[in-house]
């Protein structure tokens, strides 16, 4: 098609031709890009992953969840009960986003690498049972104990403390099949 040609069909149908033009390339654009975004959360690993069914229950690694919103969307999206561990923050962290989820669903909470004031001043008084626990091993003997029904365990840090992700998915894979 010629300039001369477009131009003569008027100018408000050039911008309409060319407004759908644009959103025809944005729309291929977004397109590719979610797919290449989703594409890419199969490969996450320590993502939400189901580990094991002992006694009953289920356990969940979630190594990678090191933000408050990540934490967040496992707890919100986990169903029933949860036996939350979480690591200890090195710097102050706000959980004020994690609180309303934790009232409706989290009835254990475990923090690895000691207490954790952010955490405890956090949760207290909103989270029935909250223990400070020296090791992933004593977190996960710790919430094996724990009688409760309908209740899954979740390792989902919430704060990224400088350790590697892989080790500490490994660490817990590795713990749950121990129990």
């Amino acid at each position: 098609m010629t300039i001369e040609t477009l131009s003569k069909q008027g100018r408000d149908q050039i911008h309409t031709g060319l407004a759908g033009i644009d959103t025809q390339r944005l729309k291929a654009i977004r397109n590719a890009s979610l797919r290449a975004c989703f594409a890419r959360l199969e490969e996450t690993r320590y993502r939400l992953e189901f580990v094991a069914r002992v006694r009953g229950r289920e356990y969940i690694n979630d190594a990678a969840a090191r933000s408050v919103n990540s934490t967040w969307y496992s707890l919100e999206s986990t169903q029933g009960g949860i036996v939350w561990i979480a690591d200890a923050p090195t710097v102050p962290t706000d959980y004020s986003r994690l609180v309303p989820v934790a009232l409706r669903k989290v009835r254990m909470l475990l923090v690895l690498g000691g207490d954790s004031p952010s955490l405890r001043q956090a949760f207290v008084g909103k989270v029935p049972v909250i223990e400070a626990c020296s090791s992933m091993a004593d977190a996960l003997q710790r919430a094996y104990r724990y009688e409760a029904e309908d209740v899954k365990v979740i390792f989902s840090p919430a704060c990224d403390n400088g350790s590697s992700i892989d080790d500490e998915g490994e660490a817990f894979r590795h713990e749950v099949n121990e129990l």
